[in-house]
């Protein structure tokens, strides 16, 4: 199971729940797992958001894989300038 750590404000909406262990191989597949565990969540999950996987940052993650020992943090968008 991949290891997914909130970063910011979204513990607002997991009553402050920061980290926990996701059963799954893509992005896409781990923000529907997150929905349905933190319905307050489910909104914010697919706007605005950056994804690490690893330390590798995406923007647009939806379809990366994620391995079974993987760490994925998930954080507010990260504005270029």
């Amino acid at each position: 199971m991949a290891h997914v750590v909130l970063i910011g404000n979204l513990r607002q909406y997991t009553g402050d729940v920061t980290a926990l262990d996701v059963d799954a191989a893509t992005i896409r597949q781990l923000f529907r797992k997150l929905g349905e565990k933190f319905p307050e969540l489910a909104p914010h999950l697919e706007e605005g958001l950056a994804v690490a996987i690893d330390g590798q940052i995406y923007q647009d993650a939806l379809l990366e894989p994620i391995g079974p020992e993987s760490e994925v943090h998930i954080l507010p968008q990260i504005a270029g300038g």
